[in-house]
C-alpha cells in the first residue's frame, strides 16, 4: 500500500512539473490570436495603409511583461539575410504581392512556411543593419505578421539552427522563396 501512495504521489509530482513546464509560455513562431495589434520599437518605423505597427515570435498568455523580438541581418550560405528569433533565417514568397498587405501563404503552406507573427504584448527589436521599412499586416487567420519592405517574412521548417538556408530559391506553393535581403 505504502509503494502504491509514493507510485501515485510521484506520478501526482510528475503531473505537476509537466503541466508548469507546458504552461510557462514562450516565443513561437505563429501565434494563434492577437488582442491589439503589436508595436515596433522606436527604430522601426511603420507605415502601411493596412498594417498596424510590429519577429517572430510570441509570448505566453499568462499575463507576462511585453517581450522583444529580434529583427536582424546575418550572412549566411545564400548572402546577406534578415533572421528572426534565435538567428532563423527570414525568407519571403515572390508568390505574395509586394506593399499589398496580404500573404498568400496559408493552411500547408503556412505549416511548412510559419509566418513571422508577434501578438499584442510584443514588440519588434530591429538592429542598426535593418534599414528597410517594417511594418505588420494582418494575416487571414487574424494573426499580425511582420513584413519588410513590403513583404511578408517567413521561417522555414526545415531550416533547424541560426544560419541554415535550406528555403533558398524554392519552388514550393505557387511560387518561390528567398531569403529575406535586408
Amino acid at each position: 500500500m505504502i509503494g502504491r501512495r509514493l507510485t501515485l504521489a510521484s506520478l501526482a509530482t510528475i503531473a505537476l512539473i509537466a503541466a508548469a513546464c507546458s504552461s510557462s509560455g514562450g516565443a513561437t513562431p505563429s501565434p494563434t490570436a492577437t488582442a491589439a495589434p503589436p508595436s515596433v520599437a522606436a527604430s522601426a518605423p511603420a507605415t502601411s495603409p493596412s498594417a498596424s505597427a510590429e519577429e517572430s515570435p510570441s509570448a505566453s498568455s499568462s499575463g507576462s511583461a511585453s517581450e522583444d523580438y529580434p529583427l536582424k541581418v546575418a550572412t549566411v550560405s545564400a548572402g546577406q539575410t534578415l533572421t528572426g528569433e534565435n538567428g532563423m533565417t527570414l525568407y519571403i514568397f515572390k508568390a505574395d504581392t509586394k506593399d499589398s498587405g496580404k500573404s498568400v501563404c496559408n493552411g500547408d503552406c503556412a505549416t511548412a512556411w510559419p509566418p513571422y507573427t508577434l501578438e499584442a504584448d510584443e514588440t519588434l527589436e530591429k538592429d542598426a543593419a535593418v534599414t528597410g521599412t517594417v511594418t505588420m499586416i494582418t494575416r487571414d487567420d487574424g494573426t499580425k505578421q511582420v513584413a519588410y519592405n513590403g513583404w511578408p517574412l517567413y521561417y522555414f521548417k526545415a531550416d533547424k539552427a541560426a544560419g541554415d538556408a535550406k528555403g533558398q530559391n524554392i519552388d514550393a506553393f505557387g511560387g518561390i522563396w528567398l531569403i529575406a535581403n535586408p
